[in-house]
């Protein structure tokens, strides 16, 4: 199937322009997506660093609690005066005032004396409470998240070991553990030292809030930092406090639509967070979804990692927002593909029609119509071409007229050889006959002359002149014969060497040093031995006769190119005149004196060259030599 030059260059626009497009779409989404991510990794950071405050305030906030309960004169003057009855309803008060799950006054022992979420249970021991033992051994305000065994928690209330209590679920990608519950709990949690009026140590209070399934720290998180920013239908942000590695408080929603309480961090996370106690900034798989997430470990107060705090944002939103990217760069580059080949289509019209008139030019051209021209109509490289066309046209018009004026000579010459030919065939049919009888006649009568017979000299010229006409006449046969070459293939070198040892002595005579440069590398040509050597040998001589002072003829052969060899015959001799170049080859046209020749050897080789498809030409300057050029086809001609 032909394809059109339009239709070319349309796809080949379009192509380029599609792939630059799809290149640029690859680029540029890959770009966005790196900087969605980068900002996305960006704000949870932020993101983790509201949730931190929220939390620690959480906890200075219980701290400010007990440390300004601790100080109340009703509390130190119950204490002093061990009347437990005096604290039930000032505690209670304080306990569900602050929303605290543990309200409870030891003495200056140690040992409980009032418990407001368990009133009946007193009197246990609180020395190995880590913040208990620090108020006691240092008397000083002190704060920290714990966590708390599950007797510790029976002792401040059912109820609340019942909430820390926790089934384990074990999610895709978290590590797996023989642990199937969760039976501690995680509290945030204060302890301050009580004086009496003296300044003496007479007690500690404590306080905290129980995080298991304690929904609203993480909720405040979220609504805080995320507010009420929904995505398909589910909330963008979620925060979880982690116990070690379960989620013990989360607003993470799983299958069911459920809080997540139970569910495990994912291994890396936990390999990072919990193990290493390093922080994580990155995308995490949290429960059933991707999230772009941040984790920090949470520490006691002996600094101890036994739990971590999250925050996280969907990432289905982020890759939604690369997913429309990417659709508006296709779209774009689909629009801008489109665009490209409606401008493509004017375009190639544009480019193509000056091309189209360089091909009806040269179609022009290949019918011999070499008067036709171009209007060049733009400056540019197409417009140059143009002109290179029409002087190619002037230049073919040119050299067809000179061709056809040279081949109108040559065919007159040609006309003119033949006519001459037939003429002197004729001519010399015509008086052959007369001559011989005129030769031996006068031969007879020169016999029978005596020595000093005065009619002898007369006889004498009478025989040599006879004898003259003789060798124009038989040159005149040569010159007229119409015999066809009798073709062998040789190798023209060797005929060139015969050719020079025949005319080794008459250059010997003339003082002529020979200087063949005959190529080894010629093949074998098909031609008539004994009429090229003839040839050869009329061109030589003719070589020689023009250096009567001696001089130097050099012959060479060789390659003209691949159909044709050529043979050079080039003398010192005084040249020839311009004017006598075209004469050459004409029968009975020579320089020399009448006795030395007749002027038909270069007719006779004219012939024979031609009818050997061959050409032959003369070249020469005056006072600077002639050079004698035959070229001849290595094939046979028909």
């Amino acid at each position: 199937m032909k394809i059109s030059r339009k239709m070319t260059v349309m796809v080949s626009f379009w192509v380029v322009v599609t792939i630059a497009g799809v290149v640029t779409t690859i680029v540029g989404v890959r770009l966005i997506g790196n900087y969605v991510v980068k900002q996305a990794q960006e704000q949870v950071k932020l993101d983790l660093n509201s949730a931190r405050e929220i939390y620690y305030q959480k906890l200075k906030d219980i701290k400010n609690t007990v440390a300004l309960t601790s100080i109340q004169g009703s509390i130190k003057d119950a204490l002093s005066r061990k009347a437990p009855a005096i604290l039930t309803g000032r505690l209670e008060e304080v306990r569900k005032m602050m929303h605290l799950d543990i309200l409870t006054i030891t003495d200056g022992a140690g040992r409980v004396v009032f418990r407001s979420s368990n009133p009946p249970v007193f009197g246990d021991s609180q020395v190995d409470d880590e913040l208990v033992k620090r108020v006691l051994a240092k008397p000083r305000v002190v704060a920290a998240t714990e966590i708390v065994p599950r007797d510790k928690l029976l002792l401040e209330g059912a109820s609340l070991a019942e909430r820390a209590a926790i089934q384990l679920v074990y999610t895709p990608k978290a590590r797996q553990s023989r642990k199937s519950e969760e039976t501690s709990g995680m509290v945030l949690k204060a302890a301050a030292p009580i004086f009496n009026n003296q300044g003496v140590l007479i007690g500690v209070l404590y306080g905290g809030d129980l995080l298991n399934r304690g929904y609203s720290l993480v909720d405040e998180i979220r609504d805080t930092v995320y507010q009420d920013v929904r995505y398909g239908g589910r909330k963008e942000g979620t925060a979880t406090i982690f116990q070690g590695n379960e989620r013990i408080s989360t607003n993470v929603l799983d299958e069911t639509g459920k809080r997540a309480i139970g569910t495990l961090v994912s291994a890396e996370v936990q390999a990072r967070v919990l193990d290493k106690g390093e922080d994580w900034i990155g995308r995490a798989f949290v429960v059933n979804d991707w999230y772009f997430t941040a984790y920090e470990p949470i520490r006691n107060i002996s600094g101890k990692v036994i739990g971590s705090l999250y925050v996280g944002r969907l990432e289905r939103r982020f890759a939604d927002m690369k997913k429309n990217a990417t659709l508006i760069f296709l779209a774009i580059t689909t629009a801008g593909a489109m665009l490209s080949l409606l401008v493509a289509y004017f375009l190639a019209d544009a480019l193509l029609k000056p091309v189209r008139r360089l091909v009806a030019a040269s179609h022009e051209l290949s019918r011999g119509n070499f008067a036709h021209r171009i209007e060049p109509v733009s400056n540019n490289e197409l417009g140059e071409l143009e002109k290179a066309l029409n002087f190619m046209a002037s230049c073919l018009k040119d050299r067809d007229e000179a061709m056809r004026e040279q081949t109108q000579q040559q065919m007159l010459k040609s006309e003119k050889l033949a006519s001459i030919g037939r003429l002197a065939a004729g001519v010399a049919h015509q008086i052959n006959n007369p001559l011989t009888g005129i030769l031996t006649y006068s031969s007879v009568l020169l016999k029978s002359k005596a020595e000093d017979d005065p009619e002898r000299e007369d006889l004498e010229v009478v025989v040599g002149e006879t004898m003259r006409c003789r060798e124009i006449v038989k040159g005149l046969l040569g010159f007229s014969r119409q015999t066809e070459p009798q073709k062998q293939a040789v190798d023209i070198n060797e005929i060139i060497e015969n050719a020079l040892c025949l005319t080794k002595n008459q250059a010997l005579i003339h003082n002529v040093r020979v200087m063949p440069e005959l190529s080894g590398q010629l093949s074998h040509i098909v031609v008539d031995t004994c009429q090229i050597q003839e040839v050869f040998l009329n061109i030589i001589m003719n070589a020689i006769d023009a250096m009567p002072e001696g001089g130097e003829l050099r012959v060479i052969s060789q390659w003209l190119d691949e159909r044709f060899i050529q043979i050079r015959f080039s003398d010192t001799g005084g040249g020839i005149p311009p004017e006598n170049l075209d004469k050459l080859f004409e029968p009975f046209f020579t320089t020399k004196d009448a006795s030395r020749g007749t002027g038909l050897g270069l007719a006779i080789a004219y012939g024979i060259i031609e009818k050997h498809g061959g050409e032959i030409h003369m070249e020469s300057e005056p006072g600077e030599g002639a050079t004698c050029i035959i070229d001849l086809p290595v094939g046979a001609s028909e």
